[in-house]
């Protein structure tokens, strides 16, 4: 079984979400994404132990950030998930995507046009 999701969505393979970085996150805003959501395994059953949960308090602070600033921490998510469910990687995605789309382009790329 092939699965697909969004052309749209670009894969930043770590070894765990747990090395996933608050400034990493914000950066690709500032690169131009309009939103980002974090893939990472099942809570409570992290390779890492506590991985995974670094990574939820990490994306629910960038959250808080994007808020304050306006941006607006809907364009942030994180799902739990096993290697094994492609599919629900696929409805994540396709979830996420259509919440952006519905939010339109990030603010953070005008500002970055501006001062570019």
């Amino acid at each position: 079984m092939r699965l697909s999701y969004p052309v749209n969505i670009k894969i930043i393979k770590v070894p765990c979400t747990g090395k996933v970085d608050v400034l990493y996150l914000l950066k690709m805003f500032q690169n131009g994404a309009d939103g980002v959501f974090v893939a990472g395994c099942m809570e409570g059953d992290c390779h890492f132990l506590t991985g995974n949960l670094r990574a939820k308090k990490r994306v629910e602070y960038v959250r808080r950030i994007l808020d304050e600033t306006g941006i607006g921490g809907e364009r942030i998510a994180m799902y739990n998930m096993s290697a094994a469910q492609a599919t629900r990687f696929v409805e994540a995605a396709r979830e996420m995507t259509e919440r952006i789309r519905e939010l339109g382009p990030s603010p953070v790329k005008k500002i970055m046009e501006e001062v570019g």
